[in-house]
């Protein structure tokens, strides 16, 4: 009974202690690009020292990697669209990951960072591309190479059109129809012609 104790505690600590690293790379991303900040940065911020840090993270990579996991995981799929593209009555978002970033500030940020952009985008791509591009292959008759190519597409104008948003302080849902029809039918049309 100890025992169990004592590792409640302990990741009750754990969990603490790297919320609070997080906090302090999304407060820092404000500040300054990605590249700039030093783990030294973050552990006077946190008020921990860099042994606490490294018992917890390799890097500040590592500690994106952890929040970009924990973002995903809070976005219901990042590529659920593709159940939506046939269906003209859904008034839900084919990205609910664009949704995500205009209505959650703890993210925007991050996510529109340009430094990170690259990283980002090929995180998501890793994430969901094998079942992604399997079911573009199956729905829409589409070779490997096109299933890759649309779904680079998709998520580097994702990733584009909410900067410009986010930038310009104009609202996602006034657009998100517009982007969404260009999509359906997109996909739709190009699977008439072939």
């Amino acid at each position: 009974m100890e025992n169990f104790k004592k590792e409640k505690k302990l990741d009750r600590r754990t969990k603490y202690t790297k919320d609070i690293i997080k906090k302090s790379l999304l407060k820092m991303v404000k500040k300054k690009p990605f590249e700039k900040i030093t783990v030294t940065e973050i552990c006077k911020m946190c008020e921990i020292n860099r042994g606490t840090f490294y018992i917890h993270y390799c890097d500040l990579y590592d500690v994106l990697d952890d929040l970009l996991d924990e973002m995903f995981q809070e976005t219901s799929s990042i590529f659920s669209h593709l159940d939506l593209i046939n269906n003209k009555e859904s008034k839900q978002c084919t990205y609910p990951l664009c949704k995500m970033i205009q209505e959650n500030p703890k993210y925007s940020d991050l996510l529109l960072n340009d430094s990170l952009s690259n990283y980002i985008i090929d995180k998501m791509i890793s994430l969901q591309k094998d079942e992604y591009i399997s079911n573009l292959i199956s729905l829409y008759k589409l070779s490997y190479t096109q299933a890759e190519a649309i779904l680079i597409f998709q998520i580097n104008g994702c990733l584009a059109i909410n900067k410009h948003m986010y930038k310009n302080n104009e609202k996602w849902c006034e657009i998100q129809n517009t982007i969404d029809n260009f999509i359906k039918c997109g996909l739709k049309n190009y699977c008439e012609l072939n």
